[in-house]
């Protein structure tokens, strides 16, 4: 959704109707996840997409339908048959996709207030009926209990409830999926499937180090979806033009600011400063936290050099074990630029628990574990 957030924002604004095609769920190797969305205005452009290319084509005759008046659809693609190539996956996973229309003003304003919050970065939850004893395509959008009020309704309160206590519940681990209930919001019962899609905020990166590596991770960080830091303590070095995508720029001592700022589970840390005065103190309170991810920059004589001066700064094994130092994969990087993608790397291997080795070396599923 993230990907095409200015362009549906627009439509909404405008008075452009459109039908909007959202992956809820993934069988096997497919391209895309859950959330994947894609959209059809009434002038036919088609924005986003949901297979990269594969069901694309049938999707948007399906769009079109649902635009002009047929009703929500939940549409299935695999590789089952013998126009595979043409409407299926040639990868041979199967995808699910609900294709609903916001064609009157009503349903625009709603979806915009959605938009909204997602373009302001607060967490909010959209459940959607996909099939069942309710309403094919009924929303019902969930903020934190603290946050603002549920809006729309999937029928009736029992279902509202159920499925509002659920998507919190989701949102707060950033989870996406389809959950089944009752009639009324019984649980263990396969009577409606609702699909719940969280919109959490994008998770941080922080850089610490304002050198060319970290002006490249931070290029890589932003690519990826990450809220971006770099922060240093030198001023001449610490300037928003040489870290022109990076989201916010920080001069400070590297462990005073990370002590004073928000770090959690999904949080990446790369420490890129190699220099003893800064890396043990803020490594000290890096591993105090619950970051997803401490890379530290550095030769194997200085990493071992640093772990000494952690183990002589209270730091247990256990602490010094989740740091990946030297940060990165093994690709032969040399470049700043060439170093960025290796951190990428491990930082997408260490998230998922892959193995880092190439592809073709071996068997089974791409895409694990969905």
């Amino acid at each position: 959704m993230r990907d095409i957030l200015p362009d549906l924002r627009a439509r909404c604004a405008d008075g452009v109707p459109f039908a909007l095609a959202t992956v809820v769920a993934v069988h096997g190797s497919a391209p895309r996840d859950p959330g994947a969305v894609m959209a059809v205005d009434a002038a036919g452009t088609v924005l986003g997409s949901v297979s990269g290319g594969c069901v694309e084509g049938d999707l948007y005759e399906v769009a079109r339908e649902v635009l002009a008046g047929s009703g929500p659809r939940l549409v299935s693609y695999g590789i089952s048959d013998d126009e595979a190539f043409g409407v299926g996956l040639t990868c041979g996973g199967t995808i699910e996709v609900l294709v609903r229309a916001y064609a009157s003003e009503g349903e625009r304003t709603e979806l915009a207030a959605l938009l909204d919050l997602i373009a302001a970065d607060r967490p909010v939850a959209e459940a959607t009926v996909l099939s069942g004893a309710a309403e094919t395509g009924a929303r019902l959008v969930v903020r934190p209990a603290d946050a603002g009020p549920t809006t729309g309704t999937l029928g009736n309160e029992g279902l509202d409830a159920a499925v509002t206590d659920d998507a919190r519940g989701l949102l707060a681990q950033g989870l996406t999926g389809i959950q089944r209930y009752g009639a009324h919001g019984q649980r263990r019962m396969q009577e409606v499937a609702v699909f719940v899609r969280t919109y959490a905020p994008p998770p941080r990166m922080l850089v610490f180090g304002a050198i060319d590596h970290a002006a490249a991770t931070a290029r890589i960080g932003s690519f990826l979806g990450y809220r971006v830091t770099v922060c240093d303590a030198r001023p001449a070095f610490a300037t928003r033009e040489r870290f022109p995508t990076a989201d916010e720029v920080v001069r400070a001592w590297p462990h005073t600011y990370l002590e004073s700022t928000e770090v959690d589970a999904r949080t990446v840390i790369c420490v890129l400063t190699h220099d003893p005065k800064f890396d043990v103190p803020l490594l000290v309170a890096a591993l105090s936290t619950p970051a997803a991810y401490i890379g530290v920059m550095g030769s194997r004589r200085t990493h071992h050099d640093r772990l000494a001066r952690l183990r002589a700064a209270g730091v247990d094994e256990a602490h010094l074990e989740r740091l990946a130092s030297p940060v990165g994969l093994d690709l032969g990087a040399r470049t700043p630029e060439e170093t960025a993608v290796s951190i990428a790397a491990e930082i997408i291997q260490h998230r998922w628990g892959a193995t880092g080795r190439p592809l073709g070396d071996l068997t089974g599923a791409i895409h694990r574990d969905r």
